[in-house]
């Protein structure tokens, strides 16, 4: 569950390009729920992100996630709840190391740094079949550098790693943008299918409104920093495209 309550964010107070990116917003998502959140550049949408995830701090108001005050508490301490996965292929991996790296990596973010993690036959058999479950092949290719795939099997595995281990709450910031249609198509299949076998509590922002139609049962434009409109899952169903692009101007 995420609570946010009266969250301001203003960047650069005081000085001439001081910016109110939130602007007294109050949010509720319920454990298991799917939010799409929507606006134009400038409307707060990474901004909230960034302060559910621990990025960034507000400037007034709390943030609770799972009913714990988790105002000031930073980003890496939110880990064993939030994980992200970006617009950015490479966002949150290390592209020089191997695909087993990097779920060896994922795996220390949420347990006791134990240098035996990640290194077993039981680990390796684990990620193996993780992975080929994507259908990409990619199961036999472990020793492989991640920065030598493409971006759709790079976000597809991106997921499968944010959720690998203890995430209660998984935020999307634009994970289909650099990626082709096909890509795309598949990143967010297996997205939903991880969201509905982890019963993920999540936040999907995202410029397409044809995902916003088709994905979550909850859907929230921001504008101005404010919370525009909040629509359940019944009204977003009846909810048009054309409607949507009018929202826009």
């Amino acid at each position: 569950m995420i609570e946010l309550r009266n969250i301001t964010k203003i960047f650069n107070r005081g000085e001439v390009n001081e910016v109110a990116a939130l602007d007294g917003v109050s949010l509720r998502i319920e454990e298991g729920e799917f939010v799409v959140l929507v606006g134009a550049n400038g409307s707060g949408k990474t901004t909230l992100l960034n302060i559910i995830s621990g990025a960034v701090l507000p400037s007034q108001g709390q943030v609770f996630l799972h009913g714990q005050d988790a105002t000031r508490l930073p980003e890496h301490k939110r880990s064993r709840w939030v994980a992200r996965v970006f617009q950015d292929p490479l966002g949150g991996t290390a592209p020089e190391l191997s695909i087993l790296d990097n779920f060896r990596l994922a795996a220390l973010r949420t347990q006791r740094k134990k240098l035996k993690i990640g290194v077993t036959p039981a680990f390796k058999a684990s990620v193996r079949e993780k992975i080929a479950g994507l259908g990409l092949g990619l199961e036999d290719k472990l020793q492989q550098p991640m920065g030598a795939l493409s971006g759709g099997q790079r976000q597809a595995l991106t997921l499968l790693m944010s959720v690998m281990d203890h995430t209660d709450i998984l935020l999307l910031d634009e994970p289909t943008a650099a990626l082709d249609p096909r890509s795309a198509e598949v990143v967010m299949e297996t997205a939903e299918r991880l969201i509905r076998q982890h019963n993920l509590t999540t936040v999907f922002i995202t410029h397409n409104l044809r995902e916003t139609q088709r994905f979550g049962n909850r859907l929230i434009q921001m504008a101005q920093g404010r919370i525009a409109r909040d629509l359940d899952e019944e009204a977003k169903k009846e909810l048009k495209l054309e409607e949507m692009y009018e929202w826009f101007g």
